[in-house]
C-alpha cells in the first residue's frame, strides 16, 4: 500500500504526515490542458476513468451528456468517453471535450486502485460549473482535486437535479436553468475545488458551512474507496443503508451515487452509516463518534446582512432569498452564491418597521406586512423602497398573509379584520371581501384557478374564496371538520388541493370541498405547523418551530417520508417561515437565534416565486 505518496511528474498537492491538506503549487500555470488529480482519502487512485459531463437540459432523469471525444481520449466504454489516472492519480483534459457557455459541467471519475487494488466501487465528483464562453475550462479552474469531499459537495449541490452519478438533468426552461446554475455555484460553498478541502465559512463570509459533517461524510465514502472493493465491509455497510430511497430502492455500485442517495435521503440509516469504520480517517477536523448526529442534513448558516430577528423567507425568480427581520427596519436579500444582495446592513427605507410576512410578485418586486403597524410596503427586485411605500387603508387589520394572483394584484389577510384586501401591482387598494367563514387567517394561498384558500385559526375553518368576484366557494362558513382545530399553515398541491395543519394532524381538501383526508387527518400528532409548501416532487414541507424541526410528507396519502423525530439538526432554532427554491434547497427564518438556515439540495426544485407558480399551473412541480 501507497502511504501518503504523490508521485512525480505534476507535484500537486502537498501532504503533511497522514493528514490530508492539499494545495495546488505556485509553479502550476493556466495552460491549454485541464489539469486534475483523483485521491481516495490518503491515496491518489491510479487507473480511474475520468469523464467530463454536462447537465442533460431535455427533462429531469435524462443521462447526462458526455463532452469527452473518444478519438481525442483514446478511451471510452458504456459509460462515455473518458481520460485515464497516471500512477500517481493525475489526469489532464486539453482538445479531448467542447463545451458550450452555459452548460452546467461536472466531473465524475470511475473506479481505480487507491492502493488496495483494483476497486470498481470508487465514484467521485466535482463541480466546475458553467461552461465559460471560451468553451474551454483551462483559465477558469486549471486544477481539480476530486476526493471525497469534492464530492459530498457535489452531491449535495445538485442533488435536485441527479438521479446518479449519470444523470444529471433538468428541463431546459429559463426558470430550470437558473435553478441549475444556481446549484451549481453552491458547491463551491461548501469546498475549494483546487484542494478539495472542506470550508469552514463561505467564501463570501456570510454563512458558516458544516465543515464536520462534510468531512465525516467524506470519510465514510473513503473507507470504502480505500478497501478492496464492492464486496468489502465498508462497500457493502454503506451501498445497502443508502439505496435511492434511503432503505429501500435501487443500491449504489459506487460511492459517488451513494452520496447521492444520502443527500436525498439524509434521515435514513444514520447511524448505521455513521458507523462504518474509517481507520486513519483522512478528513479533519470531523464529527466525534458519538454523539450519532440526527441526520445528514448540511445546511449554511447565515448571519449578518441585517438579519436581526427573521420570520419569513420568500425567493424571487432569480434564486434570491428575501427575509423579513421582525422588529427592525431593515429587509435582506440572499444570492444564490451566498452574497448578502443587499449589503452589510441590509434594505431600509419607505417607512420600512417590523416587516414580518414577505411575498414576491411576478415583476420581482417584495411585499412585506407589519401586522401590528396595519401596513404594506413595497420594494423593487433591486431593493429599491416604492416611493408611495407603505401602503395602508381602513380595511387593512393585523395583515398577517400575503399572495399575489395572476394579475400582479396583491391579496392580504386581515387577521382580526377577518377579511381579504386586494391592492393593484402599485399598491392601490382595489376591494375588500369577507365572505366564507374568513376568520382570523394566517397563511393564504391561490391554486392553480385562480382561486385563494385562507386557514382560519378562529373559527377552525378552511375558506376557498373566488379569485374574481370574491364570493366564497364554501358555503357562509367555510369548510371544516370535527378534528380541525387552530389551523394556521396552509399550502397547495399538484392538484389543486389544499393541506392545512392544525390538531397536531393535516387536513386535505380538494376544490369540490371534499375532504379527501381521513377525518382525524393525515400524520396525526407529528405535526403543528407553523408554514408548509409543497415541492417540485408534490411533497409537503412543514416548519413545525414548536418542536425545533422539519416534517417531510408525502402529498399523496399524507405519509411521513421524514424520520419520526424530523430533521432537526443543530442549523433548526425554533424554524418559523420556510421557502424551498428553484434548486431544491430548503430556507428556513430561525427565530430563537435569529439565523437563517439554507438546507442545501433536501427537496425538489420548484417554480419561483410562488405567484409565477399558480400563473402557469405549476404549482408542486419542477421549473
Amino acid at each position: 500500500m501507497r502511504l501518503c505518496s504523490f508521485a512525480a511528474l505534476l507535484s500537486v498537492l502537498t501532504l503533511t504526515g497522514c493528514s490530508l491538506s492539499p494545495t495546488a503549487p505556485a509553479s502550476l500555470q493556466p495552460a491549454a490542458a485541464l489539469q486534475g488529480n483523483v485521491h481516495g482519502g490518503q491515496q491518489p487512485v491510479s487507473g480511474s476513468h475520468v469523464y467530463l459531463f454536462a447537465a442533460n437540459a431535455t427533462g429531469y432523469t435524462k443521462a447526462s451528456t458526455s463532452l469527452l471525444n473518444a478519438a481525442s481520449t483514446g478511451h471510452s466504454d458504456t459509460v462515455g468517453a473518458y481520460v485515464l489516472t497516471d500512477a500517481n492519480g493525475n489526469f489532464s483534459i486539453s482538445s479531448d471535450y467542447t463545451c458550450t457557455a452555459g452548460q452546467q459541467v461536472y466531473i465524475y471519475a470511475l473506479g481505480g486502485n487507491s492502493g488496495s487494488g483494483t476497486n470498481s466501487a470508487v465514484g467521485e465528483l466535482a463541480v466546475l460549473g458553467a461552461c465559460p464562453v471560451a468553451g474551454n475550462f483551462a483559465a477558469a479552474t486549471p486544477f481539480i482535486l476530486v476526493n471525497e469531499v469534492s464530492t459530498i459537495a457535489a452531491a449535495y449541490a445538485i442533488a435536485g437535479f441527479a438521479v446518479d452519478a449519470t444523470h444529471v438533468a433538468y428541463s431546459g426552461t429559463a426558470l430550470g436553468l437558473t435553478g441549475i446554475q444556481n446549484a451549481f455555484v453552491n458547491a463551491a460553498n461548501l469546498a475549494t475545488l483546487s484542494t478539495g478541502q472542506a470550508l469552514a465559512e463561505t467564501p463570501a463570509g456570510t454563512a458558516t458551512v458544516p465543515q464536520t459533517l462534510i468531512n465525516s461524510l467524506a470519510n465514510i465514502l473513503a473507507a470504502c474507496i480505500n478497501s478492496t472493493g464492492p464486496t468489502s465491509s465498508a462497500c457493502n455497510s454503506l451501498f445497502t443503508n443508502a439505496k435511492s430511497s434511503g432503505s429501500t430502492g435501487t443500491t449504489a455500485t459506487d460511492t459517488a451515487t451513494a452520496a447521492i442517495n444520502i443527500a436525498h435521503n439524509p434521515g435514513s440509516n444514520v447511524a448505521t452509516i455513521f458507523a462504518i469504520p474509517t481507520p486513519s480517517a483522512p478528513f479533519a477536523p470531523a464529527l466525534p463518534t458519538s454523539p450519532v448526529p440526527t441526520d445528514f442534513t448540511v445546511s449554511l448558516i447565515f448571519s449578518g446582512g441585517g438579519i436581526s430577528n427573521p420570520v419569513a423567507v420568500a425567493i424571487d425568480a432569480t434564486g434570491d432569498a428575501w427575509i423579513a427581520n421582525q422588529g427592525s427596519y431593515v429587509v435582506t436579500e440572499i444570492s444564490p452564491s451566498g452574497t448578502f444582495t443587499s449589503g452589510s446592513t441590509g434594505y431600509s427605507g419607505g417607512g420600512l418597521s417590523d416587516p414580518q410576512v414577505v411575498s414576491i410578485d411576478l415583476n420581482g418586486n417584495a411585499w412585506f406586512a407589519n401586522p401590528f403597524g396595519n401596513n404594506v410596503f413595497l420594494f423593487s427586485s433591486i431593493g429599491a423602497p416604492n416611493t408611495n411605500s407603505p401602503f395602508t387603508d381602513s380595511t387593512l387589520n393585523q395583515p398577517n398573509g400575503l399572495a399575489v394572483d395572476a394579475s400582479n394584484r396583491l391579496w392580504i389577510s386581515n387577521y382580526l379584520g377577518n377579511s381579504l384586501t386586494v391592492y393593484s401591482p402599485s399598491g392601490t387598494y382595489v376591494a375588500n371581501y369577507n365572505s366564507g367563514g374568513v376568520n382570523g387567517a394566517f397563511n393564504i394561498a391561490f391554486d392553480a384557478s385562480g382561486n385563494i384558500w385562507t386557514a382560519n385559526e378562529e373559527n377552525n375553518s378552511v375558506s376557498h374564496i373566488n379569485g374574481t368576484t370574491g364570493a366564497s366557494m364554501a358555503g357562509t362558513n367555510g369548510l371544516t371538520t370535527p378534528n380541525l382545530t387552530y389551523p394556521f399553515a396552509l399550502a397547495i398541491d399538484n392538484g389543486g388541493n389544499a393541506w392545512v395543519s392544525g390538531g397536531g394532524a393535516l387536513f386535505e381538501w380538494n376544490t369540490a370541498g371534499t375532504l379527501l383526508s381521513p377525518t382525524t387527518g393525515y400524520a396525526q400528532g407529528k405535526v403543528i405547523g407553523y408554514s408548509m409548501l409543497f415541492d417540485g416532487l408534490n411533497n409537503l414541507w412543514i416548519c413545525d418551530a414548536s418542536n425545533g424541526r422539519i416534517e417531510e410528507v408525502s402529498g399523496t396519502g399524507g405519509a411521513l417520508l421524514s424520520p419520526t423525530t424530523g430533521y432537526a439538526s443543530a442549523a433548526l432554532s425554533s424554524p418559523q417561515y420556510l421557502a424551498i427554491d428553484g434548486s431544491g434547497n430548503l430556507w428556513i427564518a430561525n427565530t430563537t437565534n435569529k439565523t437563517v438556515a439554507e438546507i442545501v439540495g433536501i427537496a425538489a426544485p420548484v417554480v419561483t416565486p410562488i405567484a409565477a407558480g399558480a400563473k402557469n399551473g405549476m404549482i408542486a412541480t419542477r421549473p
